[in-house]
């Protein structure tokens, strides 16, 4: 192979403007890149080439696999690299050295190299630079003969640079993918947070007699907790307020897997500890090991006024009665999940006028403020007793300013639901 002299200024210049005009109209990472090696063989005459990228600089995953520490994201001359390869596996071979060391190689011969890893089995001699950017080494330019001794110093000052003209194209590229793949994400997240709007009621039911009004704020774009009203008759409203144990997708996606059993449960019978029960024993369907729900489902019966319900290790609800006095809810059993063979119970309590009950997960009482101060069940009781006279969404409204007040923030760290049924007087 006849060897290349030393590029001149007027020849790295051409090959600057060569490049440029080449990758000027696009972004995309595999034009780029394969118009780089393209480009390359006009300095360089080679048999084989590659531009290989650390894997954790790409964050598509059309270029690795799983545990993959190197991608190979252009190459030419090579068969199809797989996932048993040692070098984009784990970093070995020369590759995988200049990558590590940032410095460049000339093998003569790779058959007495000890560092070198067969790619391509015509391979006899091979050079290779790193690319780097912001003196980071993020990858390596990589370039192999079928022939003895194919390269020498002034092939190594070119292929130099060449790489150092080729990273800012790179660079470029990898963070165009970058905002892609997070506006990719953010899409994807918005149809999610849409879809579980979409289960949560959009307005509470009326009910002669009767307020009702709930809010849930998810701290992410989704969360795990969730609130349900399901007509089961004329007369009888079933009421359910949950969390899931975690916070975001994991959460959401076992929230909107429970929401849709406990609704077809409630199809079949609607009593609590037998619905809470029977859920019990299938949760384990789409809940890992670790993972856990507090719940509480009832009914209300508007001709009784009577509220029945079974509680799974949920917040127990807070009673408001017309004078302002409150008190727990506290009949409870353990959470879903934990216990397989649990045995949920039922109780119930009449609602006279101007009385409310108040249901909440923990993100309403476990806010904390600079002081790192809990806001806690009484300053929630103390709100509630100051809000007795008001409307169900007023009372919520006082909660949210309380609680904001409190902790000095606009946003909430944790999940954060509060349902509240109130008997008009």
């Amino acid at each position: 192979m006849q060897k290349a002299p030393g590029l001149s200024a007027e020849e790295k210049y051409r090959l600057l403007r060569d490049i440029s005009l080449k990758i000027k109209d696009t972004f995309d990472l595999d034009i780029i890149l394969n118009l780089l090696l393209d480009t390359l063989f006009t300095v360089i005459k080679y048999d084989a080439a590659g531009i290989f990228i650390l894997s954790e600089s790409i964050t598509n995953l059309h270029y690795k696999f799983p545990g993959q520490k190197i991608s190979g994201i252009a190459r030419r001359g090579y068969k199809r690299i797989g996932e048993t390869d040692e070098m984009l596996v784990n970093g070995k071979g020369i590759i995988g050295h200049v990558i590590k060391t940032g410095e460049s190689l000339i093998v003569e011969d790779v058959r007495s190299e000890s560092r070198y890893v067969v790619g391509r089995q015509k391979t006899l001699s091979e050079i290779t630079v790193p690319i780097l950017v912001d003196d980071k080494v993020i990858g390596a330019l990589d370039v192999e003969s079928d022939k003895l001794a194919a390269f020498n110093k002034s092939d190594l000052d070119i292929l130099k640079f060449f790489s150092d003209a080729s990273a800012i194209s790179i660079e470029k590229a990898i963070l165009h993918q970058q905002i892609l793949e997070k506006k990719k994400l953010e899409e994807q997240m918005q149809i999610a947070k849409d879809v579980q709007s979409s289960l949560l009621p959009s307005e509470p039911p009326k009910i002669e007699g009767y307020e009702l009004d709930a809010i849930c704020v998810p701290t992410f774009e989704i969360g795990g907790d969730y609130f349900d009203y399901i007509s089961i008759n004329k007369k009888k409203l079933g009421i359910v307020v949950a969390d899931v144990s975690g916070d975001g997708v994991p959460a959401a996606l076992i929230m909107a897997a429970f929401r849709a059993m406990l609704r077809n449960q409630i199809v079949l019978n609607y009593n609590p500890h037998i619905v809470m029960n029977l859920l019990n024993k299938q949760v384990n369907e789409f809940c890992r090991k670790r993972d856990f729900i507090t719940a509480l489902y009832g009914y209300m019966d508007v001709n009784l006024h009577t509220f029945t319900y079974t509680n799974c290790g949920h917040n127990p609800p807070l009673f408001l009665s017309a004078s302002g006095n409150t008190k727990f809810l506290d009949e409870s059993g353990p959470s879903l999940n934990l216990i397989k063979n649990a045995d949920y119970k039922s109780a119930s309590i009449k609602i006279e006028p101007g009385e409310s009950i108040v249901f909440y997960t923990d993100g309403v009482i476990e806010i904390f403020n600079n002081n790192q101060e809990e806001y806690g069940l009484e300053r929630l009781k103390n709100v509630l007793k100051c809000s007795v006279s008001k409307s169900a969404s007023e009372i919520i409204k006082d909660v949210v300013n309380s609680t904001k007040d409190f902790s000095g923030h606009k946003y909430y760290f944790d999940d954060f639901t509060i349902l509240v049924l109130k008997r008009k007087l």
